[in-house]
């Protein structure tokens, strides 16, 4: 029987021995995370930690490899529409929910129809609201009606967001769902303490045949950097992520363990706000693109883990246009600030939109940098409440942010959702998180126009076009891209992160 822990209390009268851990299946693997999980229902988690954890027991429609390629999972194939409004899709046979009801079309229809119902006021609503309908063509064929045309739409399918749950159980739990999850996923939800742990086990009816390989995965958080990488070298955890960068060494001096460096799709930058002086030049800002050493940075605050970016959309994204790398090139940097009036440097602020240790690495670093060619940065570390004060919830006019270091990663592995949140006129705060306050009327009309093609050489150029307007225009200072550091016994095999931070474990076994 499936339990909640609430509170460190269990529900429905179970006897609080359970308190303990229970005793693990012979191939239970432990999975340290950094923290705790937020709901189990992914159409309303905003972290990829949360969604990760539901792909124990929920699929979607689609999916990323590791190399975030589109791979069919629910479904075997999908045709689009030439006006790129209509899609159709047919679905894998065969396929039961853990509860014993069918998966089929009329589950996709509510599933999507719930995703879709801005009443439902789901925190991943903006994945699904160009959906108008959503028809049962027959038991094995749905087809999605869009508002507009949405060339994305498949790649917004496959985000870990995109998951069937069981109608059955929606019906039953309603917006308790997220504490009761049933799906069509290899492991069946056994136990969520949300204290210190939850527990999934090998669901025996899953449609892959020799599938799942564990008998249980159990998700740990463990907030604190080195007791998470400390479990490892007791055998507490099998797999941990992310391992703190100054672990590294640690960890691989351990013939027990692999340490593994994942490509990520976390790209760090710092925006600038190109409607304040003197942000509003543009060589002022070409000049700070200069200033910056990112070889040096990336040793320095990733130790090593991170590389320089060639673009503004990491390499792994689809569409993403790579350029020549910005040289470190201080004498540059004083000439462009000469040409633009200040020949003595000036004086700003640099906010980050996290205070971990690495942020303020990247804080210190920058600042000494920038110091180098006269420009004296007063810089700020902002918590989560600060962030959303301070620079998520205030409109231009009101704004206080001038540089800005953060960090963007784009789970649907398609250009759009790496561009048109950060560089469109319409995403300006508090809309979404171009904190630049950029504006290019043409760049406006490209992240639209590719969105109503479904033809790829026409995306190509309308991204690429789009890109190399953004890059000419200089309205960030683009840094490294970061690598994922994990670790895990050499026991276990198949379980790796996935370049957006959540996991795949599909083939994942313990000798």
């Amino acid at each position: 029987m499936s339990q909640i822990i609430r509170n460190g209390i269990i529900t429905a009268g179970v006897l609080s021995s359970a308190l303990a851990l229970p005793v693990w299946a012979a191939k239970d693997a432990v999975i340290a995370v950094a923290s705790s999980f937020t709901t189990l229902d992914p159409y309303d988690a905003n972290d990829t930690l949360s969604q990760a954890v539901a792909k124990s027991f929920y699929q979607g429609l689609f999916s990323f490899d590791k190399e975030m390629k589109l791979v069919n999972v629910l479904a075997e194939s999908y045709q689009a529409s030439s006006d790129g409004l209509i899609y159709t899709i047919k679905l894998r046979p065969n396929v039961k929910f853990q509860d014993g009801s069918e998966f089929n079309a009329a589950a996709v229809k509510v599933n999507l129809d719930r995703a879709s119902n801005p009443d439902n006021h789901l925190k991943r609503y903006n994945l699904f609201k160009y959906i108008a309908t959503t028809e049962v063509v027959d038991p094995l064929t749905v087809k999605i009606t869009l508002k507009q045309p949405f060339s994305a739409f498949i790649n917004n399918l496959a985000h870990p967001a995109a998951a069937m749950i069981s109608p059955a159980a929606l019906k039953k739990y309603g917006k308790e769902i997220g504490f009761h999850p049933v799906g069509t996923g290899p492991y069946q939800f056994e136990t969520w303490n949300q204290t210190d742990f939850v527990k999934v086990k090998k669901w025996p009816g899953y449609w892959k045949p020799g599938y799942p390989k564990l008998d249980s995965i159990t998700w740990r958080p463990v907030v604190d950097n080195n007791t998470r990488a400390a479990m490892l070298q007791t055998g507490e955890a099998t797999f941990a992520f992310p391992i703190p960068f100054e672990q590294a060494s640690r960890l691989k001096a351990n013939s027990k363990l692999d340490v593994v460096t994942t490509p990520s799709i976390m790209q760090r930058y710092i925006s600038l706000n190109v409607t304040q002086k003197p942000f509003d030049n543009p060589k002022v800002r070409e000049a700070l693109e200069y200033a910056i050493n990112r070889q040096a940075l990336a040793k320095v605050a990733f130790a090593g883990y991170a590389t320089p970016a060639t673009g503004i959309v990491p390499p792994s994204i689809d569409f993403a246009q790579s350029y020549p790398a910005i040289p470190y090139d201080p004498a540059k940097a004083r000439t462009l600030l000469k040409e633009a009036g200040y020949p003595n440097g000036f004086e700003t602020t640099l906010w980050s939109s996290h205070n971990h240790s690495t942020a303020q690495k990247v804080l210190q670093f920058t600042q000494q940098q920038l110091a180098q060619v006269g420009i004296k940065v007063n810089v700020t570390a902002m918590d989560a409440g600060q962030r959303a004060a301070e620079v998520e919830s205030k409109a231009q006019k009101e704004s206080g942010v001038r540089m800005f270091y953060t960090g963007w990663s784009a789970s649907t592995g398609e250009a759009d959702w790496a561009l048109t949140p950060l560089f469109a006129t319409s995403s300006w705060p508090p809309a979404i998180f171009n904190t630049a306050f950029y504006s290019n009327p043409q760049v406006d009309a490209d992240l639209a126009a590719s969105l109503k093609t479904t033809d790829r050489a026409q995306k190509a150029q309308h991204y690429k076009d789009a890109q190399d307007r953004i890059w000419n225009d200089h309205p960030w200072i683009p840094l490294v891209v970061e690598q994922l550091l994990s670790a895990n016994s050499k026991n276990l095999s198949g379980f790796y992160v996935m370049p957006d931070t959540s996991f795949n474990f599909d083939e994942a076994d313990l000798k």
